[in-house]
């Protein structure tokens, strides 16, 4: 039985990792959005941010995937559950309501 199942733990271990690097990457994202844009200098921020996170995401799925596509798919579908679950957990109140879109053209 226990040979029959020696598979799962790396692939438990690729889908949690995955759902980690995902939480960093998008959480940061949303921090530097939030962040970023009243500070006195976005464009450096927002372009340090992106280098960082992606560099981050990068190493952790070579290194997770080590050469094997089964866990790099499990490690994509952590991302992939991990985005979803900072959308939710970062999503506005309903009470929130957002600015009306002007009818027109700006220039018009």
């Amino acid at each position: 039985m226990a040979d029959k199942l020696v598979w799962l733990w790396p692939a438990l271990l690729a889908g949690l990792t995955g759902a980690m690097l995902g939480a960093l990457f998008f959480g940061g994202l949303w921090w530097t959005v939030r962040h970023g844009a009243s500070s006195r200098r976005p464009a450096l921020w927002f372009f340090g941010s992106l280098v960082l996170r992606s560099a981050l995401v990068l190493v952790g799925f070579y290194l997770v995937g080590a050469g094997q596509p089964a866990r790099m798919a499990l490690c994509l579908l952590g991302f992939l559950v991990a985005r979803g679950a900072v959308l939710r957990a970062t999503r506005l109140p309903n009470s929130v309501q957002a600015l009306p879109v002007p009818a027109g053209p700006p220039c018009a």
